[in-house]
């Protein structure tokens, strides 16, 4: 009998276990569970969960930021290894990152979600037109450097665009929850590269915020006052 031909794992799809793309029947059961026992949570602390139709907007980008941030774990631990260190300078990164953004979001009122967005989606493009794997010929702090900007740009777009949207708000906890409640979506949607591979995860989450716009065009249209302080 001829045993069926199993695709060589590759950098994209590293999982050497899987003789077939597809997300295992446990997996998908456990994340079912754990998205189950997320909503029960958000239930309790912000209320009926139809509140959270108010900030689907917010809830898709909770979505997309997890997996933006699944993202770069995996394609830092390309490009420089799968270590403890390189783990904590990602997410140390993306903390910084926020902080960031946080700041720019303080001192510049108003910029405009229109603006955020189209900045969002033309660095989402950038780094999913630039594979990981062109970044190897570069020496190490060039490659960190390249691959820094890469990875933080569209988390960077994508707080202030949370940030321009959060300060409308009218109920910050139900808000909050909305976008905690998309946060766990998105870790489960991170799932999917077993299927589609780690890099078709960029279009995804730009799926996502495209979601977050139609979600929240109201918010589009509104008219900034730009101001410095």
């Amino acid at each position: 009998m001829t045993r069926p031909v199993v695709a060589p794992a590759t950098d994209d799809r590293p999982f050497v276990y899987l003789r077939e793309r597809t997300l295992p029947t446990f997996y998908l059961s456990s994340l079912l569970l754990i998205l189950a026992l997320a909503a029960a949570s958000v239930r309790v602390a912000a209320g009926p969960l139809r509140q959270v139709g108010r900030y689907l907007d917010l809830f898709f980008m909770g979505a997309a930021f997890l997996l933006l941030e699944t993202k770069n774990v995996v394609q830092f631990a390309l490009l420089f290894g799968t270590t403890w260190f390189v783990n904590a300078l990602v997410f140390g990164g993306i903390l910084l990152t926020v902080l960031l953004a946080i700041e720019v979001a303080t001192r510049v009122r108003r910029i405009g979600p229109l603006p955020l967005y189209g900045a969002l989606a033309a660095s989402l493009v950038v780094a999913y037109l630039v594979p990981g794997s062109a970044l190897l010929d570069l020496a190490l702090i060039p490659r960190f450097v390249v691959a820094t900007a890469l990875a933080f740009a569209p988390v960077f777009f994508a707080n202030l665009v949370f940030a321009e949207r959060f300060r409308d708000v009218e109920a910050s906890t139900v808000a909050f929850g909305a976008n905690l409640l998309g946060a766990m979506l998105g870790g489960a949607l991170e799932y999917t590269s077993l299927v589609i591979g780690y890099r078709a995860l960029l279009p995804v989450a730009a799926a996502l915020y495209a979601l977050a716009a139609v979600a929240g065009r109201s918010h589009l249209r509104r008219v900034p006052a730009v101001s410095a302080h």
